[in-house]
């Protein structure tokens, strides 16, 4: 097969969503109060369809069960990987996720989930939570037992163009104002330290999972310590934000032409600025801000042509 998968948006309406979605990338929504658009998925609680070629209308979940040779036939049960385009248009509420041990004993078999944040956009003075000052488990409890949020979560000003990494035991939370593709693992575990007393649209607050979070939560705080690098290519500058055993996670700053091998089983490509041509073999499509897609195993080269900036993923690279 010479063409990727284009996917459907699944959108997801959220306490804390809003219009950013259709506001930056045109998406016709719903509601206006959207939170997140499960932009690549394989998860049973939103999966992506297939809008595009000889697979037009299948689920993400059945190609991964039925052609594995997309994949090029993986050992893993379920595909490991969620790419989300997150509008946080109050506060997220603060959570923390367990990994995969913790997950798989807790959660009826769930992965755990280790995240990663860009941000695409944000207001001035946009901030985000990323980690706590607690020294010990003992301060952690007493703080949140006392509602002393401020003494115990960490904050962070942010600004577009940055990346965060999040792996499983850190605090988090997106601020108000914040637009986000988030590339995670395929989990849909969180558990929610603090929700700012708010109430659903029942009139009731939103469970808390203090337990587990501080069961799961990394105490001390350990800041993840990663470096990117830049790569200057021919026609393009690749960001080399993460590499592991999770996901790898790049940013292509495209400006006239650029040939990409396939550097693991798959690739998948988020387009967040400008439009251009997808050229596989002799099978040209345009590809525009807002297009999510799957680069299969039986893709070994692409070529994007135009003024685009992508995020791109892939599960482990190819030794």
């Amino acid at each position: 097969m010479n063409e990727a998968l284009f996917f459907e948006p699944v959108f997801k309406e959220r306490i804390w969503g809003g219009t950013k979605l259709h506001d930056y990338f045109g998406y016709l929504l719903p509601n206006h109060k959207i939170g997140e658009d499960w932009a690549i998925s394989a998860h049973p609680n939103g999966p992506s369809i297939v809008k595009n070629g000889m697979y037009q209308g299948k689920t993400l979940i059945d190609l991964w069960q039925k052609n594995p040779e997309l994949f090029g036939h993986p050992t893993e049960e379920t595909f490991p990987l969620l790419t989300k385009i997150l509008d946080a248009n109050t506060d997220l509420s603060v959570q923390v996720h367990p990994d995969d041990n913790y997950a798989k004993k807790h959660e009826n078999g769930e992965l755990g989930k280790t995240e990663c944040w860009y941000i695409i956009d944000c207001e001035p003075g946009a901030e985000l939570i990323y980690g706590h000052n607690a020294k010990t488990k003992e301060e952690f409890e007493r703080l949140a037992d006392e509602g002393n949020w401020d003494k115990l979560l960490r904050k962070v000003k942010i600004k577009p163009g940055e990346f965060y990494y999040v792996p499983s035991g850190t605090i988090h939370a997106l601020g108000t104002g914040t637009l986000v593709l988030e590339t995670q693992q395929n989990s849909d575990t969180t558990y929610r330290v603090y929700d700012y007393d708010r109430k659903d649209a029942s009139g009731n607050k939103r469970e808390l999972h203090l337990k587990k979070a501080i069961d799961v939560t990394t105490i001390p705080h350990q800041d993840a310590s990663l470096k990117s690098k830049i790569n200057k290519l021919d026609g393009f500058t690749e960001t080399v934000f993460v590499e592991n055993q999770f996901f790898c996670v790049y940013k292509w700053a495209i400006t006239q032409k650029a040939t990409l091998k396939q550097k693991a089983d798959y690739t998948l490509v988020s387009i967040l600025k400008g439009k251009g041509t997808l050229i596989i073999e002799n099978n040209r499509t345009s590809i525009q801000k807002g297009d999510h897609f799957l680069i299969p195993n039986t893709v070994s080269s692409f070529t994007i042509s135009g003024e685009v900036t992508a995020i791109s993923s892939t599960p482990r690279i190819k030794n």
